[in-house]
């Protein structure tokens, strides 16, 4: 019976954040392999609840899993963390024998050396398993995809939502394509069309807009001799050659492959002009929340956003609530900030203490708003995700701790960067979303997942921070410069 490989490297890097991420950023979040990782994940919507899902469905299947490894998007993955990675990961399939491989890859990995890490690391692992090993992978919808990707791969899947609530479906597709391959199925043929242009995905979610219709011409285009047709809105804060939007089409002939393929990426190069986006300064932003109709606004201030790489760290929002003195229930999330908790734990419950918050790590986005602060609780950081994304997935942020200041405001602070997208964060920390008015927010999409059904309202506004909003005011290096678009 077949005996498969599986490894996992899901990482987005911003070429713009003031850090790099280390290896313990992993550690922290994903680090496993082996038995444990598929236990670990097992009934969850993730690509590893995808791997064990799949495997139960066959007796006499058998996965080795190798080192998985996921972090929150951030600055450049340390060199040190993918050498390990690959390191371990090379050496295996080395040493096996395996009937095909599954990869779970982000595809917007950037390295403090490599603005193509993804593209390179299909690259090794083909060289050392040669053509007669089946490999297929899945992506995050905001890969910046290499056409020559197609060439290296057996089949492959993206997400097809967003907010990203079907990861496991689409490693459960990238897996339906190796067994055909394993079966003996003559090759997939794929193709990538790229399109040369950079573009924000504030307009890309699933629900509607335009990347929504072109998802729904893939669809309707996924019939024989199409085995799967992936869209890719890309990253536009990864700096990298490749970065924009595809499309990503698998077939059973070289022709159909490339002629979708082509279509889809010519479709979403025709609706350009829609994906563009202006948004409020932060104090203005913070006028039309309050004007919204009663229950619970969301206020968010994406180019912070640590999902798409930011440092939760940014001053510029916090500033606007501090100086607007709110009356109304507001929560501000979050900083990642291990010295203030470590300072309010060392505290204790009741303590005030004065503290600068935000403007940590740089000084690039703004001064810090230094504050006195009622420590009002400390938690360990720990929850499970109710989802929809990642639903059943466990999250550790450390020790934390959360500060009232004034009679309205109050601020989470972690020991650990992860985002603030899932309820269960904020009952951990003792939140009452259904008597709180104001919920500031370093997020963009992915918060609407769970939240959009829960607000009147959700307002976007542009502050300095790693995924700014204006992308021509960016240092790239990389990303040819006519490709750019605000």
């Amino acid at each position: 019976m077949p005996h498969i490989a599986v490894a996992r490297l899901w990482f987005e890097g911003n070429s713009f954040a003031p850090v790099p991420t280390p290896q313990s950023a992993f550690e922290s979040r994903e680090w496993t392999a082996g038995p444990e990782a598929l236990a670990r994940y097992a009934g969850t919507a993730t690509e590893l609840g995808a791997v064990a899902a799949f495997l139960a469905a066959r007796p006499g299947w058998r996965a080795t899993v190798l080192r998985c490894a996921a972090a929150q998007p951030g600055g450049p993955m340390a060199d040190a963390a993918m050498a390990a990675w690959r390191a371990e990961v090379e050496a295996a399939l080395q040493a096996g024998r395996f009937d095909g491989i599954y990869l779970s890859l982000h595809g917007a990995c950037v390295t403090e050396s490599d603005a193509e890490a993804d593209l390179a690391t299909l690259r090794r692992i083909r060289s050392l398993v040669g053509r007669n090993v089946p490999i297929t992978a899945s992506f995050d919808f905001h890969a910046n995809m290499a056409p020559e990707a197609a060439e290296l791969l057996d089949g492959a899947s993206a997400y097809r939502t967003y907010p990203h609530v079907d990861m496991d479906r689409a490693a459960m597709r990238a897996l339906a394509l190796l067994e055909r391959a394993i079966g003996g199925a003559p090759r997939a043929a794929g193709h990538i069309a790229k399109r040369p242009v950079v573009l924000h995905s504030f307009h890309m979610r699933d629900e509607s807009g335009p990347m929504a219709e072109v998802w729904a011409e893939a669809a309707a285009a996924e019939r024989p001799p199409v085995l799967d047709a992936s869209l890719f809105g890309g990253f536009a804060w990864g700096d990298s050659p490749h970065a924009g939007p595809a499309a990503m089409v698998w077939a059973e002939d070289a022709g159909a492959a490339r002629a979708l393929a082509e279509r889809l990426a010519d479709s979403i190069a025709a609706r350009r002009a829609r994906f563009a986006v202006t948004l409020p300064g932060p104090a203005a932003a913070l006028r039309q929340a309050l004007a919204a109709p009663p229950g619970l606004v969301a206020l968010l201030d994406p180019a912070d956003n640590p999902l798409s790489g930011g440092i939760a760290d940014t001053p510029g929002l916090l500033r606007a609530l501090v100086e607007a003195r709110l009356e109304v229930p507001a929560v501000f999330a979050f900083l990642h900030d291990p010295a203030t908790v470590a300072a309010a734990r060392a505290a204790g419950v009741g303590a005030r203490i004065t503290r600068p918050l935000g403007g940590r790590l740089t000084g690039m986005f703004g001064p810090p708003v230094v504050v006195e602060a009622e420590v009002e609780r400390l938690t360990d950081g720990r929850f499970v995700n109710e989802g929809p994304m990642e639903r059943g997935a466990p999250v550790d942020l450390g020790a934390t701790c959360v500060l009232r200041l004034g009679p309205a405001l109050r601020v989470i602070c972690t020991a650990r960067k992860e985002a603030a997208v899932d309820p269960a964060f904020f009952a951990l920390h003792g939140i009452d979303l259904g008597a709180t008015r104001l919920l500031a927010n370093k997020a963009k999409n992915h918060f609407r997942a769970a939240f959009a059904g829960r607000c009147s309202a959700i307002v976007e506004c542009d502050c300095p921070g790693p995924a700014a909003l204006d992308l021509a005011a960016l240092p790239f290096r990389h990303v040819p410069p006519a490709w750019r678009q605000a």
